[in-house]
């Protein structure tokens, strides 16, 4: 394929890209020693809400928001939906939390006491219910359930309690929406985290049924692991659900998303863009899956951050759809180690921020979103117009 040519195709790719932002990543939350507050912060639901939307309108490609459930509770999920929709937006997915009560100190779902394992399964089902209302394409666990101490409980107990339990989920979720299991290495139990890896994830998938995926957060590996050869077995076997996107630089930092590693970050939309490009269960998978934004910005102003963040995810997506399939597939048939690598490093190397100005212009966006807002007063107007009240944060 002709250069100009391939980069048309590379464009036409990236209308595939739809970027899901966090509710929870524009309030006054993000580390585990302290919050350090930002003037204009969100004070209620539909103000994180209109900043997820101001980052939309900036980069046109971020179109799904994920609610926190107790922390985006509503009166109205009908006209939070409509809210929504007006802006152009949806409700990517619905996310439970099980891990901030006193109740689940030895855990929720994995919990010893069977009471406690029904409340924090009937809160699961109550965030169903409300992705249901809200028109939320996917139910999202993460569990902070594990020990920290040898003997503490049984392994294999825990394990028939989370199957047992996301079983019942699978079986209560709408017709509309998937189950994504997410995975941790370690944190905050540090003997044994009870969904510690993406095969305990697809094990737990497996038992529960065919509209359970797997969820990779690249902040949840231990060092070294090859993130990018998960992506391609989960594809394979059609339990890709998404990702939490982020990057990392000694453990779970959620820092903004292709600044330590921005190679991984598109060998990973290597694998994702070049199964998409076929046909078969493992492209279906990639066109399903969901591309959440899990961040912590606790001393950076969030509104840019989230922009660079989507920035960066469509120059990187951009590459990967500038890689040349059939000279990689060619090289790689013959042996020929360096055509074959030197076939990613060409698509890796080309500066695609031109390409993506024109992109942006051509549909009524700013040629640089971040400059764009940062030019245009409207964090100063944010700050200006929510003076006063308590701004929104974990709790």
């Amino acid at each position: 394929m002709q250069p100009v040519a391939q980069l048309q195709a590379a464009l036409e790719n990236l209308e595939g890209l739809e970027v899901e932002l966090p509710t929870w990543g524009f309030a006054n939350s993000g580390t585990r020693f302290r919050v350090f507050p930002e003037p204009g912060s969100p004070r209620s639901t539909e103000e994180k809400l209109e900043d997820a939307a101001t980052v939309h309108r900036y980069t046109g490609c971020a179109p799904k928001v994920s609610l926190h459930v107790p922390w985006d509770r509503d009166p109205d999920y009908g006209a939070m939906r409509q809210a929504l929709a007006a802006r152009g937006m949806r409700v990517g997915a619905v996310n439970s939390n099980t891990f901030q009560e006193e109740d689940y100190r030895l855990g929720s779902l994995a919990h010893p006491d069977v009471q406690v394992r029904r409340r924090a399964l009937d809160h699961i089902l109550e965030c169903c219910e409300i992705g249901d209302a809200v028109g939320a394409g996917a139910l999202k666990l993460w569990l902070g359930d594990g020990t920290n101490y040898p003997g503490q409980d049984d392994f294999r107990l825990r394990k028939g309690r989370l199957e047992e339990a996301v079983s019942e989920i699978h079986a209560f979720l709408p017709s509309s929406m998937r189950l994504l299991i997410e995975y941790k290495l370690y944190e905050p139990a540090f003997y044994h985290s009870d969904i510690q890896d993406w095969g305990m994830a697809l094990l737990l998938c497996q038992k529960a049924g065919e509209h359970a995926k797997v969820v990779v957060d690249l902040g949840h590996h231990a060092h070294g692991v090859n993130i990018e050869q998960i992506v391609a077995v989960l594809l394979d076997e059609g339990r890709l659900g998404g990702f939490d996107l982020n990057d990392r630089k000694y453990g779970d930092d959620d820092l903004i998303a292709g600044s330590i590693n921005p190679y991984q970050l598109f060998l990973i939309f290597n694998e994702l863009v070049g199964a998409g490009l076929g046909s078969g269960l493992g492209a279906e998978t990639a066109r399903a899956a969901g591309y959440m934004v899990d961040q912590s910005h606790n001393i950076e102003p969030k509104i840019p951050a989230m922009i660079r963040t989507v920035m960066t995810l469509q120059e990187q997506w951009l590459k990967a759809s500038l890689v040349d399939r059939e000279a990689l597939r060619a090289a790689q048939d013959r042996g020929d180690i360096l055509a074959a690598n030197g076939v990613l490093k060409d698509a890796y190397d080309t500066d695609v921020r031109p390409a993506l100005a024109g992109w942006r212009e051509a549909r009524g966006l700013p040629a640089d979103p971040l400059r764009g807002y940062l030019d245009s007063g409207e964090a100063e107007a944010r700050v200006d117009a929510r003076k006063g009240g308590d701004a929104a944060g974990w709790n």
